[in-house]
């Protein structure tokens, strides 16, 4: 049947009103994200700590957090979210919502799990704020142990494959491959025990159910000062701030052996707004140089070692690329 013409003016004005409906409704939810980039936070902050509480992650976390929300004027909360040596935290922090109020600790781990088939994503799914720390592997054991130097250790190792029991923070953890490049260097042999976490780890150690850890110096320093555990060696080109007087692995038993041990930093999901990116950035900054967090950090023998967004995003590519490279010479192969 023929249309009238007022039919086809009606039709004409619906489609109009139509496509205005949808380019209002457009440039409203962009101004609203703008508006909220604007007004960000206005809610509490979660930060993702991919490891149990007690070690040298949550520590620094719980430190940041609190002289950070000084300057956010809204809580940090932080939550740990254990599991598959790192990646169950990382994975949630990885698919949070982009909105800024989901920000994750990134470890080491973040560029060793995915070439051992242990975590589906990479550094690239985050947006970097910057990053806060370095800390190298230290052997440690308890002091009661048989063993007061790092070469007794290996001699021991050597003269009983598989039977020293080496504690790590798990399977495919930055302390793991610190392990296994012991091993490597040394040619002996260990048995690994993988925890959830580096302070899991070190109380397995002080319980007696392994042997020894490598972990950073934070995570025992307490326990070393008080005089329950003893580091055998630093595996590091330099000796520790927080021990000078523990030697490096080489100054101890001649083995060349660089660095190897763990860096953290924060970022958010990847398509997080930039605006929402530099106001965390800009005061988890400020955050670093609260004098409480600094005494905090040397208290525990952590080592500080803040970098902006750009300088973290390199180490994250460098470290992903080198772990890349080494893991197979470890012979720890994608599962």
């Amino acid at each position: 049947m023929k249309k009238k013409p007022w039919q086809k003016y009606v039709l004409v004005a619906a489609g109009v009103a139509m496509l205005s409906a949808l380019s209002i409704s457009e440039y409203v939810d962009h101004r609203t994200l703008q508006d909220h980039s604007r007004i960000f936070p206005t809610k509490p902050i979660t930060l993702v700590v991919p490891y149990a509480a007690g070690g040298g992650t949550d520590i620094t976390a719980r430190a940041l957090a609190k002289a950070a929300e000084k300057h956010l004027g809204q809580p940090i909360i932080v939550v740990n979210r254990t599991g598959g040596g790192g990646s169950v935290g990382l994975m949630e922090g990885a698919e949070a919502q982009a909105d800024g109020y989901t920000v994750t600790y990134l470890v080491a781990e973040l560029t060793t799990l995915p070439h051992l088939g242990l975590l589906p994503l990479t550094y690239e799914r985050f947006k970097p704020l910057l990053q806060t720390n370095m800390d190298p592997s230290a052997i440690t054991v308890r002091a009661d142990a048989p063993w007061t130097t790092a070469e007794a250790f290996l001699e021991d190792a050597g003269a009983h494959p598989g039977k020293l029991k080496m504690g790590n923070a798990g399977t495919g953890s930055i302390w793991h491959l610190a392990a296994a490049m012991l091993e490597q260097k040394s040619g002996v042999r260990f048995t690994h025990i993988p925890y959830e976490g580096a302070g899991p780890a070190v109380s397995a150690l002080m319980s007696g159910f392994v042997d020894a850890v490598p972990v950073s110096p934070a995570e025992v320093k307490k326990y070393v000062d008080e005089g329950k555990l003893r580091i055998l060696a630093i595996q590091a080109d330099t000796i520790s701030e927080a021990f000078p007087k523990v030697p490096t692995l080489q100054q101890a038993t001649g083995l060349r052996v660089h660095f190897i041990g763990t860096w953290r930093g924060l970022a958010v999901p990847k398509d997080t707004p930039d605006e929402v990116a530099q106001t965390l950035t800009d005061a988890l900054i400020k955050g670093t140089k609260d004098e409480e967090f600094r005494e905090e950090m040397r208290k525990h023998g952590l080592g500080l070692r803040v970098q902006d967004a750009e300088a973290f995003a390199q180490q994250l590519k460098e470290s992903h690329d080198t772990f890349a490279r080494l893991i197979p010479e470890l012979g720890l192969s994608r599962k």
